[in-house]
């Protein structure tokens, strides 16, 4: 008896270009290209993880059965290097594929965390839970949570939750951690099951001198200011001494620097009393950038705020 066999009917081939620009995803990664000078590597991996996610959706829909894929991740590097700005492009890249529910940040510390008595950690961190979940929540300077060092502290309980949080609720929240490499690197070894959670870890280089005059250059475009040939020979300069003092804090740093330009420009200009031109109004001159102290040899302490100083728990 002859068995006939049909052939399975061919189906139509699907196109991860066309499911990706269905979910805007090139329009967030072209957004992210503009916003971030440099950081070749990070924006990379970037790429790679929404392209995971884009095959990832796309099996879905198939009928393609694949566990979810893990999303927590890590952030290190030195302040002002964007770590916080990319937390925001990936929301939004996890809510465009179904990933999370709202392309929102939930941006925390040690102090939102942890308490300061008994009894007090836990409610304090469920709360931050309960805010973020459908989101991401962003942990900058996460090691503070770990000191074996006082054993009253209960930055021990915050982790223990996180930890349960991070395994049983994968589908509804994912955590950024962020911080600097080393103090990092230390926490994960002193907490094996945290770094057994994070799948993706991402590294913000510093940026050097012609990487952040574009940043500067980028900041002063979008506030419709430029800086004339002297001014930005100053700037240069003045960005060439930053660097080399303690709390600089990369792209903050530079935009602390235009901020305070823009006001000595302002007040040369007031000062004047006099009719401006449109020209005028746009252009910072070298003289509202030297008058930093920034160029005071003298002054070793200097004025922190000119300095840039940044405040403690803030390193995105």
């Amino acid at each position: 008896m002859t068995k006939v066999v049909e052939a399975e009917a061919p189906t139509e081939p699907i196109d991860p270009e066309n499911d990706a620009v269905d979910a805007g995803i090139d329009e967030v990664l072209a957004q992210l290209d503009r916003e971030l000078v440099a950081l070749v590597p990070v924006k990379q991996r970037i790429k790679e993880i929404a392209a995971l996610l884009v095959i990832d959706r796309m099996r879905r829909k198939e009928g393609l059965e694949s566990s979810r894929p893990s999303l927590h991740m890590s952030f290190t590097g030195n302040p002002g290097t964007g770590k916080t700005t990319v937390a925001l492009r990936i929301s939004e890249i996890l809510h465009r594929l179904g990933y999370i529910d709202k392309p929102k940040v939930v941006s925390v510390t040690r102090d939102d965390l942890v308490g300061q008595y008994v009894g007090h950690t836990a409610p304090k961190t469920r709360e931050v839970l309960k805010r973020a979940r459908g989101g991401v929540l962003f942990i900058d300077e996460v090691y503070y949570l770990y000191r074996p060092e006082n054993e009253r502290d209960y930055g021990q309980e915050a982790i223990e939750i996180l930890l349960q949080v991070m395994e049983s609720e994968r589908e509804n929240l994912v955590v950024v951690l962020a911080g600097y490499r080393d103090r990092m690197e230390t926490f994960f070894r002193s907490n094996p099951g945290m770094g057994s959670r994070v799948a993706h870890h991402i590294h913000f280089p510093d940026f050097e001198v012609e990487e952040l005059m574009a940043i500067a250059k980028m900041m002063l475009d979008q506030q419709n200011y430029e800086l004339s040939p002297e001014a930005e020979a100053a700037f240069n300069e003045y960005v060439e001494r930053r660097v080399q003092l303690p709390r600089f804090a990369h792209g903050r740093s530079i935009r602390n620097a235009i901020d305070r330009s823009r006001m000595r420009q302002a007040s040369r200009l007031y000062d004047r009393r006099a009719e401006l031109t449109r020209a005028e109004l746009v252009t910072i001159e070298a003289e509202d950038i030297r008058a930093s102290s920034v160029f005071d040899d003298d002054d070793d302490d200097g004025d922190l705020t000119d300095r840039g100083s940044t405040a403690p728990g803030n390193e995105s």
